[in-house]
């Protein structure tokens, strides 16, 4: 059905390029759906492709970034199964629950989401990078895991961030490690939405296809970033532009 959907070429041009910036974000902060998912409204998608396509350009660029952070060896698979696991299965139902909304409904909750996304991006703790001691153990943070997992599903933004930001704060683990480790939870996410998104219909594939090509090439390069700068560059910025197309979007909601 979906197939059909046509789209001006410059705007497959124009999401592949923001593509590139969204997956370099995503690779050092998380975060860049704030950005994505707001220009494919734009574009004129409905909600439920928006998500879905979302999550084929953001697997793309995880997927990048994981293998580059594991070659790093700031994380290793093994002893990351289990969370992953649990980060797979809460995305799997939060993506089978969004799809149960109707589509005039998520018109007024992804700019709320949006919103709330934004806002946790501002207000954040800063974060750093030396370890400390953990407040919970690997299987304590599961439930977390499979938690956050259920966000990235239902909508996505800001995943990146709440996985850093748990992992430093209650497993004890430093912003780098962090960061690495979350890219893996992420891909593990995305990968479970986007089954689930597809088996549905809700993709479009040559538009994702495109982005993800971008945002494997932005990954590339926020993670050669993010050892030298790290987040905190990023996050103002962040926070201005997923700001300001939020409240286009909810102004657009209310003025009709």
């Amino acid at each position: 059905m979906h197939d059909a959907f046509l789209l001006a070429p410059w705007l497959y041009f124009a999401l592949t390029g923001l593509a590139v910036l969204t997956g370099c974000v995503d690779a050092i902060a998380g975060g860049g759906g704030l950005l994505m998912m707001p220009a494919l409204i734009y574009a004129g998608l409905p909600p439920h492709l928006v998500l879905g396509t979302n999550k084929l350009q953001s697997a793309c660029g995880a997927s990048v970034a994981t293998a580059r952070y594991h070659r790093a060896k700031l994380f290793t698979f093994r002893a990351s199964i289990p969370a992953t696991l649990a980060a797979f299965a809460g995305a799997a139902a939060g993506a089978l629950v969004i799809q149960r909304f109707d589509a005039h409904l998520l018109r007024l909750v992804v700019p709320l989401l949006l919103m709330g996304a934004a806002l946790y991006t501002l207000l954040s703790p800063r974060m750093e990078d030396a370890p400390s001691r953990p407040r919970l153990s690997k299987r304590a943070y599961l439930p977390v895991a499979c938690g956050i997992g259920f966000y990235d599903g239902f909508f996505g933004p800001g995943t990146g961030q709440f996985f850093a930001a748990t992992l430093v704060a209650l497993r004890g683990l430093g912003l780098t490690r962090a960061t690495g480790l979350t890219k893996l939870l992420n891909l593990s996410s995305n990968a479970a939405s986007l089954i689930v998104f597809a088996a549905g219909g809700q993709v479009l594939w040559l538009l994702g296809l495109s982005m993800g090509a971008g945002a494997m090439a932005g990954a590339m390069l926020g993670t050669r970033l993010a050892t030298r700068y790290g987040a905190r560059l990023i996050r103002p910025l962040l926070v201005t532009a997923s700001l300001a197309l939020t409240g286009r979007l909810v102004w657009g909601w209310f003025a009709g």
